[in-house]
């Protein structure tokens, strides 16, 4: 079939390529960056897609010119039938990514193996387990941090996600980076975003700026290599001289990289978002239950679009909490 790129494409020219697919909405972990002090409510059962859900809607987003998923959660290796969800959708021939927080990654490595998942975003936002155990309220971090080594000596690609709470781990930037000394590793320095529930303040976030700032104190300008960025990127990449491997920043609050997205969510529940900061979605599943096709709600959506983060254009509208807490909490959308 050739794919009909005219419903992925918005009014601002943007080809949306990269589908993110959230499998579940419960984690293993209790970040708080993620998930209200008082949890969420779940949704039930019933409303959550099953594999063969997954499978047919993800496939009507690649015939129509999605050519990279990306598994995401909650926590994605949760679902009891993660296996067969990656057995059908590797059978669509596109490229699979997953993001997780790595517990329970070695009882998956050899799934993962099979079907040739080689990309992995995991998430860590410390590196001292006492403070592991402060952001995620669960002691699991040497879990972590075995299942780190166990991916790379078996030749994954990482990324590790690092949220950056200004009190909490801003002094950490640089002991992260000074693991890409010897480690084919990606650090990715996230500034801290509202989401619904996670008590965001302007005074909590570390900017791209002062992300520089350190790196640069300590390593001297000289030191630090700007990298190539992607086409649709989210980070912004550098690397440390004869250091193996580098580190981004993704700044979607002071320095936002709208212009290129590419990015399409699809919640648990079968709801797309077309932007991380949106509050309005698009329910598939209950049209795709009823034997309608989805494509018209995909192009609805993908038009309706706004062209910088939902239409909060400026650090005020970020700032204002009439805005920026209207939207789910981050474990209910997916990384």
């Amino acid at each position: 079939m050739i794919p009909n790129n005219t419903i992925l494409t918005d009014d601002f020219g943007r080809k949306h390529n990269y589908l993110r697919i959230s499998l579940i909405e419960k984690c293993n972990l209790r970040c708080t960056y993620c998930m209200p002090a008082e949890g969420i409510v779940l949704s039930p059962k019933a409303d959550i897609m099953t594999a063969d859900e997954i499978y047919a809607i993800a496939q009507t987003f690649v015939n129509n010119g999605v050519d990279k998923i990306r598994l995401t959660g909650g926590e994605p290796l949760l679902r009891k039938d993660f296996s067969e969800i990656i057995a059908q959708l590797a059978s669509l021939e596109t490229e699979i990514a997953i993001t997780t927080n790595g517990i329970l990654i070695d009882k998956h490595l050899e799934v993962l193996k099979q079907f040739n998942i080689k990309k992995i975003n995991l998430s860590l936002d410390t590196l001292v387990a006492s403070k592991f155990q402060t952001i995620t309220l669960r002691n699991q971090f040497e879990k972590v941090i075995d299942n780190l080594h166990l991916l790379l000596n078996n030749d994954f690609i990482i990324k590790v996600n690092v949220v950056l709470i200004k009190g909490f781990n801003n002094n950490e930037i640089v002991d992260f980076i000074k693991l890409t000394q010897f480690l084919p590793l990606s650090i990715r320095f996230i500034e801290f975003m509202p989401f619904a529930g996670n008590e965001w303040d302007k005074s909590k976030m570390v900017s791209q700026a002062e992300i520089l700032d350190q790196v640069q104190n300590h390593f001297s300008a000289t030191a630090i290599e700007k990298l190539e960025d992607d086409s649709n990127f989210t980070a912004r990449k550098f690397k440390i001289k004869n250091y193996m491997g580098s580190f981004g920043i993704i700044s979607s609050i002071t320095n936002p990289f709208c212009d290129g997205c590419n990015r399409i969510r699809l919640t648990a529940n079968g709801k797309i978002k077309n932007c991380l900061f949106s509050n309005s979605e698009t329910d598939l599943l209950t049209a795709f239950r009823n034997g309608e096709s989805i494509e018209n709600l995909i192009a609805t959506s993908i038009k309706n679009k706004k062209k910088m983060r939902a239409g909060m254009n400026t650090l005020d509208d970020v700032n204002n909490p009439v805005l920026n807490q209207d939207n789910r909490s981050m474990i209910a959308i997916g990384g």
